[in-house]
C-alpha cells in the first residue's frame, strides 16, 4: 500500500520578520506569512491532494498555517491531531533574541556553530539532534503507520521538526539535512511504497 506524506513549513512568523531566533516562543504569523499558507493550500488544490488527517505542533504559527491550508482545501473538518513533539528546536537561551545582536555578542563563529551543526546545542536549548530525538519517535509510532495503511498524511510543522523527518526517510547523512533548507510555507510532497519490511519515499514536488 501507498500513502502520500505531505510536509508545510508554517508560513513567515513575526520573529521571522524581525530575524529573531523563535524556538517555543509563541509567536503569531505575518500577513506575508498568511498569504505563503494560503499559496501552500493552493498548491495542494491543484495537485488534487486531499489528506484524511492531519499533525501538527504546540504552536500557533503551524496552526494557523494549517487551518489556511485546510480552508483552501474545503478540509475543514478534517481531524487535526497536535502534539509538541513537533514543535520547532528550542533554541534555549537564544529565544527572542536578535540573531545579528547575537552574533555581536557572541560571536559569529560560535552562533554559526549553534545554528548549523548537527549536535551542538545553544545554552539551555536543542540540537537538531536533540530535536530528532523527539520527533522521530513521534512520527514512526503516530503517523507512519497511518502512510503504510495507504493514507495520505499532512504535516504542517517547523523548519527543524521537518527537518528531522526529512533526513528519516530520505536516509540523509548529518551534513546533507544541514544543506537542506525548507522554506516558510513551502509544500514538499512524498509518494510512499510500503512493503512488510521497509516503507521507502521518493519526493514527487517540493524542494
Amino acid at each position: 500500500m501507498s500513502g502520500k506524506l505531505i510536509l508545510i513549513r508554517h508560513g513567515q512568523s513575526q520573529f521571522n520578520l524581525e530575524n529573531r531566533f523563535t524556538g517555543w516562543l509563541d509567536v503569531p504569523l505575518t500577513a506575508k506569512g498568511e498569504e505563503e499558507a494560503k499559496k501552500a493550500g493552493q498548491t495542494l488544490v491543484s495537485l488534487n491532494i486531499k489528506p484524511v488527517v492531519a499533525f501538527t505542533s504546540g504552536l500557533q504559527r503551524a496552526q494557523k498555517t494549517l487551518q489556511i491550508v485546510l480552508e483552501q482545501l474545503n478540509l475543514t473538518n478534517l481531524p487535526i491531531i497536535k502534539n509538541e513533539a513537533l514543535n520547532e528546536r528550542h533554541y534555549g537561551a537564544l529565544q527572542g533574541k536578535n540573531k545579528a545582536e547575537t552574533a555581536e555578542k557572541f560571536g559569529e563563529a560560535q552562533v554559526l556553530v549553534w545554528r548549523r551543526s548537527f549536535d551542538i546545542a545553544p545554552p539551555e536549548g536543542e540540537s537538531l539532534k536533540d530535536t530528532a530525538a523527539r520527533t522521530l519517535p513521534y512520527f514512526k509510532k503516530a503517523i507512519l503507520p497511518l502512510i503504510q495503511q495507504g493514507q495520505d498524511v499532512l504535516i504542517v510543522a517547523h523548519g527543524n521538526s521537518l527537518r528531522s523527518i526529512v533526513m528519516e526517510i530520505e536516509k540523509m547523512t548529518p551534513e546533507q539535512i544541514l544543506k537542506t533548507e525548507i522554506g516558510t510555507g513551502n509544500a514538499w510532497i512524498y509518494e510512499s511504497t510500503s512493503t512488510a519490511e521497509k516503507t521507502e519515499f521518493k519526493l514527487s514536488s517540493g524542494r
